[in-house]
């Protein structure tokens, strides 16, 4: 039983000293190359196009719109046609009577908003479900 013991620790003192010596700068000291002093950084210097001038309002832009960004353009505003479910839908929900510029005023901050009270909020954020164990407080 010692002599199995005694081989036992042996071993873990030979692994030990195998596994330190792996962290020992002894094999694996190699000459490395500073990686700052590899490539020489050059000086900051003006372009010699450096005469921009701002954009004029009202100018033409000076990039052209290529075919990807013009149909992006012409489906996001402009008067791309619209499928038959999509105009039906458009039909139903009165987009007829629609006012055309009617997103540039909903962010507006002279739009008037009715303030609908916590009431309103509470019911709009309450969880989905069938209504058996709801239960509303009235207010005095």
């Amino acid at each position: 039983m010692r002599k199995v013991v005694a081989l036992g620790a042996a071993a873990a003192a030979m692994l030990m000293s195998g596994l330190l010596a792996g962290c020992a700068s002894g094999g694996l000291d190699r000459d490395r190359p500073d990686e700052f002093a590899v490539a020489r950084q050059p000086s900051l210097i003006i372009p010699p196009d450096f005469a921009l001038v701002p954009p004029t309002p009202g100018a033409a832009r000076v990039q052209s719109v290529t075919g990807a960004q013009a149909q992006t353009l012409e489906a996001l505003f402009g008067s791309a046609p619209r499928s038959a479910s999509e105009a039906a839908v458009v039909q139903s929900a009165g987009g007829a009577t629609a006012d055309p510029g009617i997103r540039s005023s909903a962010g507006d901050p002279g739009t008037n908003v009715v303030d609908k009270g916590q009431t309103t909020r509470d019911i709009i954020a309450a969880p989905e479900g069938d209504g058996q164990d709801a239960r509303a407080n009235a207010p005095k």
